[in-house]
């Protein structure tokens, strides 16, 4: 053979975002005049370069290149070891190339936001709010969650009190503010708190800083500001109508009354039949013989009715049948990566099962990377909820009031069409554009 190549060191550590060298020293062994090139093989090739790209050698010479690896302080290239090749292939065709091989270690880094969602809520008896947890480095990292109440009046918890998440993902957490004593009426009371999520500390090396969030719950009072007013006014309107009754309908009405009783209707209610005297001849004297009476006429017996038996109600097929489930909160998520020029990409955050409907109330979109482009979030059957440009948010919530139905088998997606990949601070641009989709609701079964 006439050809050797061989690296300084079989393994190399590569720091995200920086850049670290290793030589490759190649002899001609050869009796001509010999022209190399060089080729990386290995998944480091997309970050990987060789210093002169080309190389000339006189027989019996040797010289060292410079194998120069880059890696993205991004996502996309996880933490730890990946096996690497270099191809030196000769320009001449009787010759054979030779691959010296190594190791490369991708060094883990890390990189937290969190959005605090919504910032500000208000109630009688509580807040609730929910924390996005995005993890930008190249490791799945277990951040811890705490709370830091600006007053003694509230207490704050977490349904999680720990999140996992992967690399280039979001994890979701609900926070809840619970005042310690109750507000029947008066001025509503503003709480402020402080969520932090705390990264874990390395082993080596300076600790991530936590990311504090902060938010505020207003306590209404459990009585309106409008109802002692109310009550005021009520009492008032009770009196007037009392006052209306007593001092103008009711001597109109004991009026009327007097005034229906006339001597011709006692007189006909003190009259009946069978109050006449006997019947007299035409002289005005009596007669020899005294009237007849006439008999009253004789009514026949009404039969009585018989009492009639009413058949017992059945009971209805409403009452028999078993009463649904109550409604169960369901969340979803979905991360959708679009490269520019590649066409529009979809995902979906989910599907509703059969028997079931969904009532859609909270959508959260997110572009961390500032990328330009359009997402559309899709319900059932690809009727479209919302149309945004990328380049026009960070982060965007949608609250529905009335909730968004998507029945049995329909799907919310989310569909991506990158026109710019954007660039992060600090970082150097990714691949492809990137968006999450959170959406929130509950889960209801229906009637067969």
């Amino acid at each position: 053979m006439s050809l050797t190549a061989s690296l300084d060191a079989s393994s190399v550590t590569a720091v995200p975002g920086e850049e670290t060298s290793l030589p490759l020293r190649v002899r001609n062994s050869g009796t001509t005049v010999e022209e190399y090139r060089f080729e990386v093989a290995g998944a480091c090739a997309a970050w990987t370069t060789v210093e002169p790209a080309t190389l000339s050698l006189y027989p019996g010479s040797a010289e060292t290149v410079s194998v120069s690896f880059r890696p993205p302080r991004d996502p996309s290239v996880p933490a730890g070891e990946t096996p690497f090749g270099i191809r030196v292939v000769p320009t001449s065709d009787h010759a054979e190339p030779v691959v010296p091989e190594g190791r490369v270690t991708v060094a883990p880094f890390t990189e937290v936001t969190g959005e605090l969602v919504p910032r500000g809520s208000h109630g009688v008896w509580r807040g609730a709010h929910k924390i996005a947890v995005d993890n930008r480095g190249n490791a799945p990292l277990t951040v811890a969650l705490t709370a830091r109440s600006g007053t003694e009046r509230a207490a704050i918890t977490f349904t999680r009190p720990e999140l996992t998440v992967g690399p280039g993902r979001a994890a979701f957490a609900e926070l809840r503010v619970k005042p310690a004593k109750r507000l029947w009426r008066g001025t509503p009371v503003v709480h402020t708190f402080q969520a932090v999520v705390a990264p874990p500390a390395p082993e080596d090396g300076e600790p991530a800083a936590p990311v504090v969030l902060d938010g505020s719950y207003q306590q209404e009072a459990i009585l309106p500001r409008w109802l002692p007013r109310a009550l005021v006014l009520a009492c008032l309107l009770a009196l007037i109508l009392a006052g209306f009754w007593y001092g103008m309908l009711r001597p109109a009405v004991k009026s009327a009354a007097r005034e229906a009783i006339t001597p011709e209707v006692i007189a006909s209610a003190t009259s009946g039949p069978g109050r006449g005297g006997g019947l007299t001849d035409g002289s005005g004297g009596s007669g020899g013989a005294s009237a007849t009476p006439t008999p009253p006429p004789t009514t026949a017996p009404t039969p009585s009715a018989k009492p009639s038996v009413r058949p017992s109600p059945k009971p209805s097929a409403k009452a028999t049948a078993k009463p649904l489930p109550p409604p169960v909160p369901t969340s979803a998520q979905v991360q959708v990566r679009d490269a520019v020029g590649g066409g529009s990409r979809s995902g979906t955050a989910l599907t509703v099962p059969a028997g079931k409907s969904f009532r859609l109330t909270d959508i959260v979109v997110q572009n961390p990377q500032g990328d330009a482009g359009t997402v559309v979030i899709t319900g059932d059957g690809g009727d479209r909820l919302l149309t945004m440009a990328l380049e026009n948010f960070r982060d965007a919530d949608q609250h529905f009031v009335t909730p968004v139905i998507v029945p049995a088998g329909g799907e919310v997606a989310m569909t991506v069409d990158c026109r710019k990949v954007g660039r992060p601070v600090n970082a150097p641009a990714p691949g492809r554009c990137a968006a999450f989709l959170f959406v929130g609701g509950t889960m209801e079964s229906v009637k067969p």
